[in-house]
């Protein structure tokens, strides 16, 4: 991914998770890191009514993923976005639920690879700001390498500026999005495969990486790789990021600060209506693995949802994990 120095390494969409919140969390962690919504439709940008663009400019670099399949309806969200503010467009051809087929896009567009390639021409028509697409290996029987890259053919034609690749198939039918996320057996094979044959390509993986070191392995053969359920379960893991995979060596700060770094944003959040655990809620791993961990999870989640809870409930809560003066 060659558009930002940040693409190098990102944090996947997961929805109800990486939500604007989550996010200014976890820029506090990483400053290149590059971070995406969480999926929106072009049916809420469109016709809904809440603000579904809104974002933080402290989030930047900052993607917006796209869920929908009408090439008119997208080119419009992406200029929306743009106008915005947003850095990157993402098009979900990758998510397998049930409620996303029944709206005609994620994984299921696999099956249509002209309508994404048209998809994605039209956004690319319509912005100057790059246009993405995140997918599966496959989706049901429809798995041969040869239907994936009918699908990146199509994409590349269109002037796809990325690919971001799940390394799993998707089974429609029979399995849940959870299940999809693990019992599907993961090809990174098959990605490096794809950079091989196309290594104009910008290609970045996604799927089962739970460590920096595993990062850097699947670098030596990518652009860019995708963390997703182990940074949002230990986001701290964002703090070794710039460092290790960026060579930036700034002074990275502790956990303790990161959070106290949280607290002005959580003022200003309570002052605007927001509910302290809507916040908190990201930050439950934070501590993972430290002496006072489970006291931290336990006091934000018995007292976050209480009204009146402030930034006081999240200073008591880290008053249960000792503070050290170094970053582990």
């Amino acid at each position: 991914m060659t558009h930002y120095p940040s693409a190098r390494f990102s944090v996947a969409p997961m929805l109800d998770w990486t939500d604007r919140h989550c996010r200014y969390f976890h820029r506090l962690m990483s400053r290149h890191a590059q971070l995406y919504t969480e999926m929106v439709t072009t049916g809420a940008i469109l016709h809904g009514k809440g603000d579904y663009l809104g974002f933080s400019e402290a989030e930047h670099p900052l993607v917006l993923q796209l869920g929908g399949s009408d090439p008119v309806a997208l080119a419009e969200c992406a200029i929306r976005a743009e106008r915005q503010g947003y850095d990157e467009i993402n098009l979900n051809v990758g998510c397998p639920s049930d409620r996303v087929q029944n709206g005609m896009f994620g994984a299921c567009l696999m099956a249509e690879p002209q309508r994404v390639a048209d998809s994605i021409a039209a956004m690319k028509a319509a912005v100057a700001i790059p246009v993405t697409v995140k997918t599966r290996i496959g989706i049901d029987e429809l798995d041969s390498y040869q239907f994936l890259c009918t699908l990146v053919d199509g994409l590349v034609e269109a002037g796809v500026d990325a690919l971001i690749v799940h390394a799993r198939k998707a089974w429609l039918k029979g399995l849940s999005p959870k299940q999809n996320r693990d019992v599907p057996p993961l090809d990174y094979e098959r990605v490096y495969q794809l950079k091989r044959d196309y290594p104009h390509l910008t290609i970045a993986v996604n799927g089962g990486i739970k460590t920096l070191d595993e990062a850097k392995l699947h670098l030596e053969q990518l652009d860019g790789v995708m963390l997703g359920r182990e940074v949002y379960q230990n986001p701290y893991l964002l703090a070794q990021v710039d460092g290790e995979l960026f060579g930036d060596a700034y002074a990275v700060p502790s956990r303790h600060e990161v959070i106290r770094q949280l607290l002005p944003y959580i003022e200003t959040q309570l002052s605007q209506g927001a509910y302290l655990g809507n916040v908190t809620r990201h930050t439950l791993g934070v501590f993972q693995g430290l002496p006072g961990a489970r006291a931290w999870r336990r006091h934000l989640s018995e007292n976050a949802h209480k009204a009146g809870s402030g930034p006081e409930v999240v200073e008591a809560a880290m008053a249960h994990v000792p503070e050290f003066c170094y970053i582990d």
